[in-house]
């Protein structure tokens, strides 16, 4: 990647050039004022590099348009921004709000197909997503690196409730972080049960990646241990999963289970990439905490994209279904922690 001059100054001759770091790097807060995203509040960040993108303050702090220099990298879905205040819980109802964006939330104690378990109803990808943060920070500041060089860092942090009378009382402590000249969004989160019983725990980052990232050219590289489909239909494409192919008219979505390999480290690396574009796309994370990968191959016209979904633990309908009895859970008290990296590779140019 070309780096702009600019971000290789160091900050006193940065300063001398502009009139607010805002013309280079920022974050800012805006309100929707328009259909039924209207009210809903966004943090819109840029980097300098190109990269940008706007976190969702009422649904989680989740991430929904992404753009990388102008390009679009996630996909979002026909009903474009919604608040919450639409969300509909009842069967598969969620669709009707379901964003997309470059990752929705699953959880907390659910993700996956509507079930019923011990008594319980538990809701097509949980409830999570449709609730607002609230002790909302965010800030854009200077500060030292080791090396005593200087970075303009920014950052946005929350908590989320997901709670009801006689129920579960969990919350999801987000952080999303990066910095002036980088290609690269850190989101860690800690998920803690507040209640006094054990609780049942499911978590997933439902990343939804969309044309032109996804072509019938792109290429998803990722070494696995196993590989299983989700259900028949997905086993009639298990040999073609890292794949894609153009919209195809009446297109059934397939899902693959993978067991991820992880380096020297622990750590699990994935990469979309497509070779026209000259971009990829990767994620980064800790198989210990995020087990199991869920792709999600949807080909269809309209609903063009490429879903990779780091689990903590498989779904609960398929055939690589969990039993209920070995569904993570949470001691009264106990805290969870993950941390997701997503990185954008230019290699359109030479790197200098």
């Amino acid at each position: 990647m070309n780096i702009p001059p600019y971000l290789q100054m160091d900050r006193k001759e940065l300063l001398r050039r502009i009139g607010a770091m805002e013309q280079v790097a920022g974050i800012r807060l805006v309100e929707a004022g328009d259909g039924r995203a209207r009210e809903s509040r966004l943090l819109n960040v840029w980097t300098g590099t190109g990269l940008a993108f706007d976190i969702d303050v009422d649904r989680a702090l989740d991430i929904v348009g992404c753009h990388y220099r102008g390009i679009p990298l996630s996909w979002i879905s026909p009903v474009g921004y919604v608040h919450p205040t639409y969300y509909d819980a009842r069967e598969e109802n969620w669709l009707r709000s379901y964003q997309g964006g470059l990752f929705t939330t699953c959880g907390l104690d659910h993700f996956g197909r509507p079930v019923s378990a011990n008594g319980q109803d538990y809701v097509l990808h949980g409830r999570i997503d449709n609730l607002p943060a609230q002790e909302l920070g965010y800030r854009a500041y200077w500060t030292e690196l080791e090396t005593g060089e200087s970075t303009y860092a920014i950052e946005a942090a929350g908590t989320i409730r997901q709670t009801r009378v006689f129920g579960e009382n969990i919350t999801l402590r987000r952080s999303i972080s990066t910095h002036m000249g980088s290609n690269c969004i850190r989101i860690e989160d800690t998920v803690t049960n507040e209640g006094f019983v054990p609780q049942r725990h499911m978590f997933c980052y439902h990343c939804n990646i969309g044309y032109p990232l996804v072509s019938e050219n792109s290429r998803l590289h990722l070494d696995t241990l196993e590989t299983r489909p989700h259900d028949e239909h997905s086993a009639s494409g298990l040999n073609t999963w890292d794949t894609q192919q153009r919209p195809t008219a009446n297109y059934a979505e397939q899902n693959f289970w993978h067991d991820p390999v992880a380096d020297e480290n622990g750590a699990v690396h994935v990469t979309l990439e497509n070779p026209d574009l000259g971009l990829g796309l990767g994620w980064t994370y800790k198989k210990a905490q995020l087990p199991v990968l869920l792709q999600w191959k949807m080909m269809g016209e309209g609903t063009y994209l490429m879903g990779i979904e780091p689990c903590n633990t498989l779904g609960a309908s398929g055939h690589a279904a969990v039993r209920e009895s070995d569904i993570p859970r949470l001691a009264p008290k106990e805290s969870r922690s993950y941390v997701l990296e997503l990185e954008v590779t230019d290699f359109s140019s030479p790197t200098k």
